[in-house]
């Protein structure tokens, strides 16, 4: 993620207008979200020639937003995948977090 000084409003718009429409999908042009976060950056616009606090404070604040929007997006997508669904075995376990189960052939390994 880029600091709000070097990335441009329209980019930020469009990326929180895209977390918008991963949420809730093909009607999200008629959500109220949409409508305020367009009216927003409208309203806030300034020339190229204009140095507006506002405007760098609104920035700023919707970097902030996309941020928490892609963060929640991402945290939903992962608990939904790693959450306990019942008990695991260790074997099941291990292969969750990527490993594997020593192979003990002929016993547990400290009997002699």
């Amino acid at each position: 993620m880029k600091m709000a000084a070097v990335c441009s409003p329209l980019r930020v718009c469009r990326g929180i207008l895209k977390e918008i429409r991963s949420a809730k999908g093909s009607g999200y042009r008629l959500s109220p979200v949409y409508q305020y976060v367009l009216q927003q950056f409208r309203r806030n616009q300034v020339t190229g020639a204009q140095l507006c606090r506002a405007q760098m404070e609104s920035l700023h604040a919707a970097v902030s937003y996309r941020c928490l929007l892609s963060s929640t997006r991402l945290h939903l997508r992962l608990h939904l995948q790693y959450h306990a669904r019942g008990e695991h075995t260790p074997q099941q376990a291990a292969a969750l977090v990527g490993l594997r189960m020593p192979n003990q052939p002929g016993g547990k390994g400290w009997e002699t």
